[in-house]
């Protein structure tokens, strides 16, 4: 069975449930309804939507993009760093992480929720994350829409790809289906 913590060879930093606390703060920020709306299937690369924008009921969330890919890991298949808050099992066989991405030239930024279906069927997920700045700036909230993840393989989920210097940190908050995945490390 794959899972998604193992980055050991990469770029990549991940935040385990013990230092997870400052999730639920987050989510008072962004709103509980938000929050549970977010689902999440993996598509790895970095995506191009426009900003949230904001109603009484919360920020709307943009489209978001899905990638497949295959049996490739998308973290240890990209130049890109990133940021990920610790698996968690969404389903029987199926895991999932809600990452901060930022570009190998460091000037662009990008959530992300990975998926990995380990089942021998087809898995069916919508997801959702929202980028924040380290200082608690919303930069956006994405949602893709339900998608199949095949049989033994990785998806990803990405918000749009933002212009952000390497200075300003960010991370992410997302969930997958009904399951809140956390917060991501800043990067």
């Amino acid at each position: 069975m794959v899972t998604l913590d193992d980055t050991s060879t990469v770029k990549s930093r991940t935040r385990t449930a013990a230092a997870a606390g400052t999730a639920g703060r987050r989510g008072r920020r962004t709103g509980a309804g938000s929050l549970l709306a977010i689902t999440a299937v993996l598509g790895l690369g970095l995506a191009t939507a426009g900003p949230a924008t904001a109603t009484e009921a919360g920020p709307a969330a943009d489209a978001g993009t899905w990638r497949a890919y295959g049996n490739t890991n998308p973290i240890t298949s990209s130049p890109a760093t990133w940021a990920c808050a610790g698996s968690k099992t969404v389903a029987a066989s199926v895991i999932a992480q809600v990452c901060a991405i930022r570009s190998a030239g460091g000037g662009s930024v990008q959530a992300a929720v990975i998926v990995r279906n380990n089942r021998s069927s087809l898995y069916s997920a919508s997801a959702t994350m929202d980028l924040y700045t380290a200082t608690g700036t919303h930069l956006g909230l994405w949602h893709c829409a339900s998608s199949g993840v095949g049989a033994n393989s990785w998806s990803v989920c990405f918000g749009t790809t933002l212009s952000k210097p390497s200075s300003v940190k960010v991370n992410s908050l997302g969930s997958l289906k009904d399951t809140y995945l956390g917060q991501s490390p800043n990067i």
